[in-house]
C-alpha cells in the first residue's frame, strides 16, 4: 500500500482534480496496481491524499522505468507538488480525519 500526498499548485486545482481521478486507472493499464478500491481524501489545507496498492513489490521500480508513467508524472508535476505525509496537520492527530473526495 502507498500513500501519496499532493498539494495543487495555485490556479491548478481543477486540472489537478481531473488528473488525480485518472491516476490509478492509468497505473492499472500498465499492470502496476491492484484492483483494490482507490481512496482519495482531502486535508483542510487542500492537500489531496491518495491511497492505493502496488500489484507487487517490484512495481515501484517498474513504474520508474515506464515511459507512460513518466509522462503521467510530468502531467502531475505541472499541476501539483508532492508533499510528505508528516507535513499535513491532520497527520499529527491520533485519529487523523480527512474529507472524502468522490
Amino acid at each position: 500500500m502507498v500513500i501519496v500526498d499532493y498539494q495543487p499548485k495555485e490556479g491548478n486545482a481543477d486540472a489537478f482534480k481531473s488528473l488525480v481521478q485518472t491516476h490509478v486507472d492509468r497505473l492499472k493499464a500498465e499492470n502496476l496496481v491492484t484492483d483494490r478500491e482507490l481512496i482519495i481524501m482531502e486535508a483542510a489545507d487542500g492537500t489531496t491524499i491518495e491511497v492505493f496498492e502496488w500489484l507487487f513489490a517490484e512495481a515501484i521500480q517498474q513504474a520508474h522505468q515506464n515511459k507512460v508513467v513518466h509522462q503521467m508524472w510530468g502531467e502531475f508535476g505541472e499541476v501539483c507538488d508532492y508533499v510528505p505525509l508528516n507535513s499535513i496537520a491532520e497527520a499529527a492527530s491520533m485519529f487523523a480525519e480527512f474529507g472524502a473526495v468522490e
